[in-house]
């Protein structure tokens, strides 16, 4: 056996497996193969989108199912032993193991980040392969763990024998939470962006200390009734009849697994704290979803509830911690145990990437001052002042704009799809209404089919609440869009949502990366690959804070600041009461879900705002903006985008000329440039033809980053049959490789160099494909036949 001429696959299957069977690795359990690390980034422009190449590694090594401990690099015999280390060292950060190694199949080196005798590399003979308890002992001793330590840690997670693991960045949290936990840590903080898994995360959590016994009586706390439901049936359910919900006034203590809303357990009224009826030792970990909100605060009476079970290890889970003067989680729980964060997950195509269309309007550029004495249409005289972006829909609302924004919003729909699920945040619940019944205007022919085309979905209506459920389930039709304010900013896992509108202020950064996360799920079944963002009053200028994206810094500032109440201060701490703008939020008792939506009170006198009907309001600015590698927003055109991904592949023309006259086949290329995010279709449009079908992708890249002038394919098949390139076949191969040319210019060079072609028609009436290729003296000379006529194609 010639080794030199295996594949790498074969130097896995001939070499590095058995090796790693004869050092005692269990292939079922502990071997896994081409284990996928990132699902590749999905890249947009335009209308169309494709994804990155993905990431996998040859080997990753596991000494438990849940703990991965070593990564494989392999390489063919025709490269170094070497080789692939550097390639391995980036998965192995990646996964953060200590043990790296890569391999040719004459044997391996070893990369060993924990050495004690200073020695990180050195190569190994196939037979010197260590085993996993080796491996093993050399990571729990640099870890310093015991053996009750080393029980919990390597308890296995839930499986469903689907042989479906955890992404590598689930598995980093969970790990990194059991081993604090092992070493003795009792507040913990998870970051994990919207749409991640934090709830699949903290099951896998629950249960392994559950199934350990280091945890015995667990509490999930929630702020939405919908999260707590949806968790319970989903995420939660192989718990079984070990978890119940706390729903009723007298708690029932039987249960090992408890999952509550805060609301259920606390009220302002000693009574109605359920929570008491349990002793302070009763829970020895508790996990809360969301911790960004109600519990962050320090005087919060949610905050009350951990306080109380202290003696608890507490887990807080959140997209976006809380960091103001006001309140703080780091305080509580201290730093992040591990963050991953948007950018990271839209760079690794778990999460969806998005584009922003910013629309400016030129009444909320220059603002917009009353005549003197001027009534609105309600014959209230408007105060004379400049109102501007600040006042509108709030103090002022101009009809115009409203239905200006509608119109647009609407606009964009009939350009893409009329159902793809879209929510408009809006200012208040009044503006939420009337950007509901503008909109409804605008859409009458598809509201007229069904009434719940369009719903209004915010905290004081109770229809629109009903339909939350329907929203969000990707089988239900309707409703399509929502108009909101608060209500769907957090915990709305709402998978199919391809547009999120912004004609909302938004200052608070959290708030900011809440609603950002409602689109940022992916779902393939239902083709949810990006989504896009309209904004209608600069909120997307926050993308730009070099908080957005970054690690949460600490700013709180300890009781005795005069700071004012947080704008999104839980329900139970200001119900009944009036904030300094006159808002009014819903009193204890109501039962209804916190929406943190406040309405002026009408009985504090004045105007509760302005309405003018007649204000003209028209479009000063309109841009698309995409999001770049760099996790910035751009402002670029396909055209440049292309220029500057071919250059990043080719430093010249000459370099692409070359490389593409002896590439074998042409189709890697064009798919390598299309994994960059090339799209060759959209290009043949902007280049001028609409069909998309009349220039090859060679002559797109010439034209588009070197200027040439481009040649449809019918010309390129011309010039060849005026130059009597065919007389040197005899008369059968002459007319399939005819046929060929005819293909090419309907269909383009990947169909003429697939010689399953040769089973359809026309070929079909030159005889069998063995016939066809026989005619050219074999297969060798048919390739070379197929070779030569895309030479002499691109020669022309």
């Amino acid at each position: 056996m010639n080794k030199k001429q295996l594949t790498e696959r074969d130097i896995c299957t001939k070499f590095i497996t058995p090796a790693l069977e004869q050092s005692g690795w269990d292939i079922a359990t502990q071997i896994r193969e081409e284990f996928p690390l990132t699902k590749g980034r999905i890249i947009v422009r335009g209308k169309l989108h494709t994804r990155a190449k993905h990431k996998r590694a040859d080997y990753v090594l596991f000494y438990k199912p849940n703990i991965p401990i070593a990564v494989i690099e392999a390489k063919d015999n025709n490269h170094s032993l070497g080789d692939g280390m550097q390639q391995g060292l980036g998965y192995a950060e990646m996964l953060q193991v200590p043990f790296v190694f890569s391999s040719n199949g004459d044997g391996f080196l070893f990369h060993n980040k924990i050495a004690k005798d200073g020695i990180i590399e050195r190569e190994l003979a196939l037979h010197e392969f260590p085993s996993a308890e080796t491996l093993w002992q050399w990571w729990a001793e640099h870890k310093g763990l015991d053996q009750q330590q080393n029980k919990l840690v390597t308890q296995d997670y839930y499986s469903d024998g689907s042989n479906k693991t955890p992404r590598y960045y689930q598995l980093l949290a969970i790990n990194k939470t059991i081993e604090a936990i092992a070493n003795g840590q009792n507040r913990i903080l998870l970051v994990m962006a919207t749409g991640t898994g934090k709830t699949f995360t903290a099951f896998q959590i629950i249960w392994r200390l559950w199934r350990s016994k280091a945890k015995k009586r667990i509490l999930f706390l929630a702020d939405r009734n919908i999260l707590v439901d949806q968790t319970m049936t989903n995420d939660f359910k192989p718990f079984g009849s070990a978890m119940t919900k706390i729903q009723k006034r007298q708690a029932n203590k039987s249960y090992e697994i408890y999952l509550s809303l805060y609301q259920a357990v606390t009220g302002n009224e000693e009574k109605k704290n359920i929570y008491k009826q349990f002793s302070p030792d009763f829970f020895d970990l508790i996990v809360i979803d969301e911790c960004h909100r109600g519990s962050a605060a320090a005087d919060s009476a949610w905050r009350e509830i951990l306080e109380y079970f202290s003696s608890a290890t507490q887990i807080g889970l959140t997209a976006t911690p809380k960091e103001t003067k006001e309140v703080s989680n780091i305080d509580y729980f201290g730093d992040p145990i591990y963050t991953y964060s948007l950018r990271q997950g839209i760079d690794d195509g778990f999460l969806a990437p998005y584009k922003v269309v910013r629309i400016d309007l030129d009444r909320d550029l220059t603002g917009w001052r009353p005549d003197k004495g001027m009534t609105d249409k309600h014959g209230n005289e408007i105060e004379d002042r400049i109102y501007n972006q600040k006042d509108f829909d709030k103090t002022l609302v101009l009809e115009q704009r409203t239905q200006l924004v509608a119109k647009k919003i609407t606009e964009f729909l009939k350009q893409t799809n009329r159902f793809d699920k879209a929510i408009v945040f809006c200012e208040n619940i009044d503006h939420a209404e009337r950007m509901r019944q503008a909109l409804v205007n605008e859409n009458a022919d598809l509201v007229a089919q069904n009434s719940k085309y369009i719903m209004r979905i915010t905290g004081d209506n109770e229809e629109g609440k009903a339909e939350l459920d329907n929203f969000i389930f990707p089988e239900s039709k309707y409703p399509v869009i929502a108009t909101t304010s608060k209500l769907m900013t957090t915990g709305v896992d709402a998978q199919t949502c391809k547009l999120i509108v912004l004609d909302q202020r938004i200052q608070s950064m959290t708030e900011f990366k809440q609603i950002i996360g409602r689109g940022a799920r992916i779902n393939e079944d239902y083709g949810k690959f990006y989504f896009t963002i309209i904004d209608f009053k600069k909120a997307t200028e926050l993308f730009a804070d070099p908080d957005f994206d970054g690690d949460p810094v600490q700013v709180y500032e300890p009781s005795g600041s005069e700071s004012p109440v947080p704008p999104d201060i839980p329900l139970e701490e200001v119900a009944g009461e009036a904030d300094k703008e006159g808002m009014t939020y819903p009193k204890p008792g109501d039962d209804r879900e916190w929406s943190g939506i406040a309405e002026p009170d009408d009985e504090g006198g004045g105007v509760r705002r302005y309405v003018v009907a007649n204000v003209p309001v028209t479009v000063a600015a309109e841009r698309v903006q995409y999001f770049d590698a760099n996790g910035k927003l751009i402002t670029e055109s396909l055209k440049d985008y292309t220029r500057k991904a071919v250059a990043k592949e080719y430093a010249t023309l000459d370099d692409f000329l070359r490389r593409w006259s002896s590439a074998e086949k042409k189709q890697a290329i064009i798919k390598k440039l299309a994994e960059h995010g090339v799209f060759f279709e959209a290009l043949a449009d902007e280049v001028g033809e609409k069909s998309g079908k009349a220039f090859d992708p060679f002559d797109l890249v010439c034209h588009i980053a070197w200027d040439m002038p481009p040649l449809t394919r019918k010309e390129r098949a011309e010039q060849v049959k005026k130059r009597n390139y065919f007389t040197q076949y005899g008369e059968q191969a002459r007319k399939v490789l005819e046929a060929l040319l005819d293909k090419y210019a309907d269909e383009g060079v990947a169909q003429i160099e697939e010689t399953r072609i040769l089973t359809i028609a026309p070929f079909t009436q030159f005889g069998t494909p063995l016939e066809i290729i026989r005619a050219f003296g074999g297969p060798d000379q048919y390739q070379q036949a197929v070779n030569e006529l895309e030479q002499a194609l691109y020669n022309a």
